[in-house]
């Protein structure tokens, strides 16, 4: 399918592919279903921001009308926070539902790399990626994230799986479906809220450079799928380990006490560790995002500078 038919890119985003400058994907379920009204409308414009600033185009992902967009504007960011959990999650299942619907949907991990795929953006910035869930060995209950990200080349900067998950299946699933997990100055992977998680990565990157020489060999390899580039939260943001997992074990049994599962499961552990944290963990999210997205702008820039040399 032709992409220019089958999404819309802003006329900033196509200059910028058509020039081979860096482009950086962003995601729009963190807009809708990541963070209260209004911090969420102000975090997206933040971010963009941040991208820019860096010398990167911002390129937000939803679905508006059925169509995909690449690129949404300021007025369409207002729409999709105000909007918030009326707004669908779009992840690969869903994606052909909304569409052929003509319906809103806010794109998760999997469903904005998809569409920064089609679009021929290769980095995309995010706060965390999903991943297995905690008693994930008796219930399935894995992420999209992880196997899109086996499947669909873009590089994802985030700050590990969020840390409301299991770490250590969550890594060990990523190694099974091939994809490399480069912790971006650091041995350890990020655990979103914490800088450290005690899990080793066994590959570290230091410069921005260094993380596009390797997404770059992947690909010219001819070994498809994703790669995970593991960027701490700044440390003056870094929260106490025990602060947040008591938070953590009391927004789980509160989430199966009420029976929530499923898709509303990690937007509700969200919110709820929020309240327990006094606010602390909804800034700590904003800050991994932004730096994030400043990280994503270099590696992109870095990446064109590499095929410019082609």
């Amino acid at each position: 399918m032709n992409t220019c038919e089958f999404c819309r890119l802003s006329d900033e985003v196509s200059r910028a592919l058509a020039d081979n400058r860096p482009v950086v994907a962003l995601e729009s379920t963190i807009i809708a279903h990541g963070m209260p009204y209004p911090q969420n409308i102000e975090t997206a414009l933040q971010v963009e921001q941040a991208v820019r600033d860096q010398g990167a185009v911002p390129a937000t992902i939803a679905v508006l009308g059925g169509k995909p967009i690449v690129g949404l504007t300021a007025e369409e960011i207002d729409y999709l926070g105000r909007r918030g959990r009326q707004v669908s999650k779009v992840s690969r299942r869903d994606l052909p539902l909304i569409v052929a619907a003509r319906a809103d949907g806010a794109t998760t991990v999997a469903g904005t790399m998809i569409i920064a795929a089609l679009a021929g953006i290769p980095v995309f910035a995010t706060g965390g990626i999903g991943g297995v869930h905690r008693g994930g060995e008796k219930t399935f209950d894995i992420s999209a994230d992880l196997t899109e990200l086996a499947r669909t080349s873009v590089a994802v900067v985030c700050a590990g799986a969020k840390s409301v998950l299991d770490l250590p299946l969550t890594l060990e699933y990523l190694e099974t479906q091939g994809v490399p997990v480069i912790g971006y100055q650091t041995d350890e992977l990020p655990a979103f809220y914490t800088r450290s998680s005690g899990l080793n990565l066994g590959c570290r990157a230091e410069t921005p450079e260094q993380l596009a020489e390797i997404i770059a060999c992947k690909w010219r390899l001819g070994l498809s799928g994703g790669i995970v580039i593991a960027n701490p939260v700044p440390e003056q943001y870094s929260l106490d380990p025990d602060l947040i997992n008591r938070a953590i074990d009391s927004a789980l049994a509160e989430a199966a006490a009420a029976g929530v599962a499923g898709k509303e499961l990690t937007p509700f552990l969200l919110a709820r560790i929020k309240d327990i944290t006094a606010g602390q963990s909804l800034t700590a999210n904003i800050q991994l995002v932004l730096n994030n997205a400043r990280l994503a702008a270099r590696v992109s820039a870095a990446l064109a500078d590499l095929d410019g040399r082609k």
